[in-house]
This record gives structure tokens, sequence and C-alpha cells, in this order.
């Protein structure tokens, strides 16, 4: 009866174990929602065939390339607007003219990096200051959840395109 039940947990635990690690940086305030999130994105474009960065669900509609690249120019521009200097040359145009899936991939760390460095080097006094924002007044602090919210909601969508091509996101 005894090496039953051990052999139950020990079967048991390893794939709560995987699933506990797949959820690392949950429930641990903004660095750690950051780190999933920006783990998952790089981890998901990765996994999408470079043949399938050209993808779009419908005429009209960001292909796979342009939903990372559209991320990675938000997280800059949004970052510019709490102080943090936008790359020389960012537009929003890149969205459409980066499309190789190694320079998609570069521009993303790269905009997640910036995001995780700039939050980590804030402190919390500044993260009340006000800025302008889009003819709008806002908190620093709002504008880093703003950017978190963003990249969890284009997640969701490059989740259902990735799916739609056939690939699991590595995580699942």
């Amino acid at each position: 009866m005894i090496k039953t039940i051990l052999l139950f947990l020990v079967l048991t635990i390893t794939p709560v174990r995987a699933q506990v690690d797949s959820m690392e940086g949950l429930w641990q305030g903004y660095d750690g929602e950051w780190g999933h999130v920006s783990r998952q994105l790089v981890a998901l474009a990765e996994a999408i065939p470079a043949e399938k960065f050209a993808w779009r669900p419908a005429p009209g509609v960001r292909s796979t390339s342009e939903v990372f690249m559209h991320v990675a120019v938000a997280n800059f521009f949004l970052l510019d607007a709490t102080g943090v200097k936008a790359p020389a040359g960012l537009t929003v145009e890149l969205e459409k003219k980066v499309t190789a899936k190694a320079d998609v991939i570069n521009w993303l760390k790269r905009s997640l990096d910036t995001v995780r460095t700039a939050h980590a080097g804030i402190s919390p006094a500044s993260l009340q200051l006000k800025v302008k924002i889009e003819g709008r007044t806002a908190t620093v602090d709002a504008i880093y959840l703003r950017i978190i919210i963003h990249a969890n909601e284009h997640m969701g969508q490059l989740i259902a395109y990735a799916r739609m091509n056939g690939v699991a996101p590595p995580w699942s």
C-alpha cells in the first residue's frame, strides 16, 4: 500500500512541478508578471516557423510578424512618454518593414529588456510622476500598467494565430 502511494506521489508531483515552473513570475508583482509575459512572448515567437511570420487571419489584419513588432514598437513608444528615450529611427512603419523572424525576435527582446531595465531602475516616487501621453495626463505607473496589459492582450492574439497554424504554445 505504501509503495502504491509513493508511486502515485512520484507520478503526480512531476507534472505539477512542470506546471508551476511554467507559471514562474505570476503573483510576484509587476516585475514577476513582466518576466512571465516576456518569456512567453519570446518562446512563442521562437516556436512559430519563419514562414508563418507573414501569415495573417484575413486581409487587412496584422500578420504574425506585425503583431510581434507592434508589441515591440508600442513598448518603446510608451516608455518614451516616461522619459526613456526610444531608439533612433523608431517609427510605426517598422511594424510592416521588419518581417524576418530573427529581426522581429531581436526587436521584441530588445523592447522587453528595455521595459524590464527601466522599471527596475525607477523609484517608487518616480512612478507617481505625471506625464503627457496622447493628449492626456497619466502617471508613469499607469503607463507601465498599460505596457503589461498591452503585451498580454497581444499574447492572447498571438496564441490564437499560433494555434490556427498548428503551433501549440511551448508552455501548454
